[in-house]
């Protein structure tokens, strides 16, 4: 197993106009809006419908966590298929899949159909969780390595907006016809139209002769996985400060909207206003990425904005008027789309073409373990130190974990001139 170099070369800068012109992205890219269209319209459509049906906060967890809960137990090792398979064609199985699963939703109309609803919830996040460590193997095959930072910005940027105008759509959709099946048939047709624009990409061939796939084997690299992403000094402080950040923003995903309505008293009718806000500071720090990758590395992106999003998500801690909320939100969301788009380039240029399904995979999961610890918490904590200190803590926890990444990450750049190689 080689190591990268303790100074490798610097990045190179991004070719934004390159990455535009380049076909095979732009097939990718079309596929990830529709399905983060689709996404977005179906998740609020379930929550409406579960929450229509059953008036139970306790099914409204339930299904939480069937989504969850696939990542969790199973995420890592569909990493290791995602990297024995080829992530095209493993990508299109799994949206033609998740499509005709969807599809089942329709059949959910009475509180005795719920049990459908969470059994097709399961299926669907579990077939899903193969779906984004390829699109992240795939995108590093079609997309030179100083484009990446670049294409990984717009896909952030994209799935933003997209996930906001199926949010909104979805309202509508059920506002006025107050039929969810016309949701769960156009979400299903998004999966269909994501597996075709899939299928037009051409990339390079994926998965190659390996060991059968016994359970020693499907172990051993498993664990050449994990190894590696504590070989190397950037994916360890990518993992080491992501994983304490969401001990922190878990809680205060949970705890929001009783900080919004309980202590400041707002109407619910301020929410799509607050969200706004976040909004325009994500999409804007998406068009700010390529000029922030002029000027620093993708390491510093991520320790600089965590400090940035710690401080502002402490301060929500004194808030006592509504616009302190949109103030501080808005530089939140212009930190977080840079952070999201740095650690996805680091995952995909440190390693080689085989591991990067594992090595996706693995770190989502990690994350995703601390990200559910901490909302199970999130009651706990408010209930002992109250929900305004909960917000404090989670603001040092992010801001200590952009503290801790610098020494980490250290003072050498980033390139994908040497990769970690099994």
């Amino acid at each position: 197993m080689s190591e990268p170099s303790s100074t490798p070369p610097e990045v190179p800068k991004p070719g934004l106009r390159d990455l535009l012109r380049n076909q095979n992205f732009r097939w990718l890219w079309l596929g990830q809006i529709i399905s983060n269209y689709g996404d977005s319209l179906a998740s609020l459509a379930l929550l409406i419908l579960i929450n229509k049906l059953t008036g139970s906060t306790a099914a409204l967890a339930t299904v939480a966590i069937l989504m969850a809960l696939p990542q969790v137990t199973i995420g890592m090792v569909a990493g290791v298929f995602v990297d024995r398979w080829n992530r095209k064609t493993t990508m299109i199985v799994s949206d033609m899949l998740r499509g005709v699963v969807v599809l089942g939703l329709v059949l959910v109309r009475n509180p005795e159909d719920v049990w459908i609803l969470y059994a097709l919830t399961l299926v669907q996040a579990t077939v899903g969780v193969f779906f984004s460590p390829a699109r992240m193997a795939l995108l590093a095959n079609i997309v030179e390595a100083d484009e990446l930072l670049a294409a990984n910005s717009i896909a952030q940027t994209s799935r933003i907006l997209f996930g906001l105008l199926g949010t909104a759509s979805a309202g509508v959709i059920i506002g006025l016809w107050s039929d969810f099946a016309i949701i769960f048939v156009l979400d299903a047709i998004t999966f269909f139209v994501s597996a075709i624009f899939t299928w037009r990409v051409i990339a390079p061939a994926s998965g190659g002769k390996q060991a059968p796939a016994s359970v020693r084997v499907i172990y051993d690299e498993l664990m050449t996985g994990v190894r590696i992403i504590f070989t190397s000094r950037a994916l360890t402080g990518i993992l080491v400060s992501a994983a304490i950040v969401m001990l922190g923003l878990g809680a205060v995903n949970v705890l929001f909207v009783p900080l919004l309505i309980n202590e400041l008293g707002l109407p619910e009718t301020w929410f799509g206003a607050i969200e706004t806000a976040q909004v325009a500071g994500m999409v804007l720090g998406g068009t700010l990425t390529a000029a922030l990758a002029m000027r620093l590395q993708p390491t510093r992106i991520i320790s600089l904005g965590l400090i940035v999003v710690g401080a502002g998500i402490g301060a929500i801690a004194a808030v006592t008027h509504v616009w302190h909320i949109m103030l501080l939100l808005f530089p939140i969301g212009l930190a977080m789309t840079p952070i999201n788009a740095a650690i996805a380039t680091l995952a995909q240029i440190l390693v080689s073409d085989d591991l990067r399904g594992r090595i996706g995979a693995a770190m989502q999961t990690m994350v995703g373990a601390a990200n559910i610890t901490s909302m199970a918490l999130a009651g706990v904590l408010a209930e002992i130190i109250g929900v305004r200190n909960v917000f404090l803590l989670a603001g040092l926890l992010a801001a200590f974990a952009g503290i801790i990444a610098i020494p980490i990450f250290g003072k050498g750049s980033v390139s994908a001139a040497e990769v970690i190689e099994a």
